[in-house]
């Protein structure tokens, strides 16, 4: 059995995040899901936090079929011990998959196999354009599963992603 794992903010999932994990589920038996940062939230760029993440996820993955184990991954902010940091909070996996440098760094020097999947229309799907379109009041949700379009509505994100995006008066955003 292959187990693989895949490490993101997901901040929030979105459709790039979908297909890689489609992509990813033809590859393996299992798939483990890593929250990164999981501490944060509230923040503009990290609005939703690990709970509503693992919502979005869980929810937007009933198609795939693998076993997926989502797990919150909290920073550690010592590169060296990450690795180690992630191997304690997570089951065994076989690889990973991550196209972040650092993550491939990372993990390539302890000598784990790494593969960098494509990116899926990237200029369009990511968090930071979607937050982006959130806070213009643009057109954001089909960039998301809808299942990930409903949780956000359900935590009143649109209204948490504007707030806390604002400037509170001195030229400094949140």
């Amino acid at each position: 059995m292959i187990r693989g794992l895949y490490i993101g903010r997901f901040q929030p999932y979105h459709n790039g995040h979908q297909h890689i994990l489609e992509e990813i589920a033809r590859r393996v038996d299992e798939i483990i899901i890593g929250i990164g940062s999981a501490q944060l939230s509230h923040e503009p760029s990290n609005p939703f936090t690990a709970g509503e993440r693992l919502l979005m996820i869980t929810r937007a993955l009933g198609t795939i079929g693998n076993p997926v184990y989502v797990i919150p991954i909290e920073d550690l902010h010592r590169n060296a011990l990450w690795v180690a940091h992630v191997r304690s909070m997570a089951p065994r996996f076989d690889i990973v998959f991550s196209s972040n440098p650092l993550v491939v760094r990372l993990f390539g020097e302890e000598g784990i196999a790494v593969e960098s999947p494509s990116m899926y229309e990237r200029a369009s799907h990511s968090g930071t354009e979607i937050r982006r379109r959130i806070i213009a009041g643009e057109e954001w949700e089909s960039l998301v599963p809808p299942a990930v379009a409903d949780v956000i509505r359900e935590i009143d994100g649109v209204a948490r992603i504007r707030q806390i995006a604002r400037d509170d008066g001195d030229g400094r955003c949140l």
